[in-house]
Parts: C-alpha cells; structure tokens; sequence
C-alpha cells in the first residue's frame, strides 16, 4: 500500500512540474511575476508539497547534511568548475559550428529581462539553485530510481527536467538543459548528495549568468 501511495504521488508531482513549469518557459513572466519571482514561487510549493508528503525526504536530508558536508561542498565546486570549462568550450564550439547558436545564447540571457543582477543572485542562491535540485534531483530522481531502478530512474527524470525546457523553443538551452541534467543527475546517482549537488548547481548558476557570461 506505502509502495503504490508513492508511486501515485511520483506520478502527481512530476504531472504538477511539468504544469508549472512549461508556461514559466513559455511566456516568462505572469501578472506582477517576472521569470525569477514566478521560477522561485514554483520551486517553493513543489518542495514545500514534498518535503511535506514524501516520508522519506526529511531522514535523507539529514543524514547527508551529517556527513562530510565540507568535502561534499568541496567537490560540487569542483564540479561547477568543470561544468563551467566544458560549457566554455561548447559556446565557442557551437557559435563556430553553428549559425544559429549565437543568437539561442543571447536569448537564453534575455531571461534576465528588467531584474536587477542583486535579484537574480539572491533568488538563484537562496532558492533556484537549491530549490533546483531539492526538487529535480533529490525528490523526482531519487524517487524514480526508487521506482524505477537506478539507471532507468536517472534516464526518466533527466528526460523531464529537459522536457520542460522544450517549450522555449530555443535549441541551445533545450541542449543545456540536457547536458547539465545529465551531469547533475549522474552526480546525485553517484554520491547521492544534495549537499553537493546544490553547490555545484548554484555557484555553476551565478557564474554563468552573472559573473563569467557567455553572452
């Protein structure tokens, strides 16, 4: 019964994310809500929603922030830094390759529309980047690994977070989107730690849109 309780509660909450996400990606903004404040709000019902209902949440936050929470820090700024690298290479690579990468780059930074870069960073470290991965990582795929098995889990949940990004109709962040799902997701199946991927996801958010752009 516990089993199929969860089951249907996976199923409820990816169907919520993908109805509160794709307007977000494709009309941006919502009455007196910008991109930021409507991303943020988003983030905070569905973990608000799971951490309430999802038994199992609490016990594995606290277990992970009771280990080498600086070493796991330390290798998800390791980790951004590498993100970072790669994501360098590929903007230039793209722009090079490709006549339409350009101008998918510059749109993925319209985003930013009138919000202030203080705004920006306080909402990405305060709620974007940990929220992020609180839902997309440490609720959705470790839930559907739970379900599915470990690979398959991954697979599914990367597929979703991409999913969404679709909508925008802009190739390069449908494909930045995937690539650093993938590698989120693979680094949350191989140490199983939001400690980690939280610091990795925000400080790799802040430096790409606000410090060392690619725009």
């Amino acid at each position: 019964m516990e089993n199929r309780r969860s089951g249907q509660m996976l199923f409820l909450f990816t169907i919520l994310a993908v109805f509160m996400f794709v307007p977000l990606f494709l009309y941006q903004s919502f009455g007196p809500l910008d991109f930021w404040w409507w991303m943020s709000f988003n983030l905070i019902i569905l973990i608000g929603l799971t951490y309430t209902l999802d038994k199992t949440y609490k016990p594995y936050l606290i277990e992970d922030l009771g280990k080498n929470v600086m070493k796991k820090a330390a290798r998800g700024l390791f980790s951004a830094a590498i993100l970072y690298l790669v994501f360098f290479i590929g903007n230039f690579l793209s722009r090079w390759m490709f006549e339409f990468a350009g101008e998918g780059i510059e749109g993925v930074y319209g985003f930013k529309g009138q919000a202030t870069g203080f705004r920006i960073a306080a909402l990405m470290i305060l709620i974007i980047g940990p929220g992020e991965e609180l839902f997309w990582r440490g609720y959705l795929q470790r839930n559907m690994q739970g379900k599915f098995g470990k690979w398959a889990g991954f697979i599914l949940a990367t597929i979703v977070y991409t999913g969404v990004h679709v909508f925008t109709g802009n190739i390069m962040l449908i494909l930045a989107a995937l690539f650093a799902g993938l590698f989120w997701g693979w680094m949350f199946m191989r140490y199983r730690s939001m400690v980690m991927n939280i610091v990795s996801h925000t400080i790799w958010d802040v430096v790409v849109f606000l410090v060392f752009p690619f725009a």
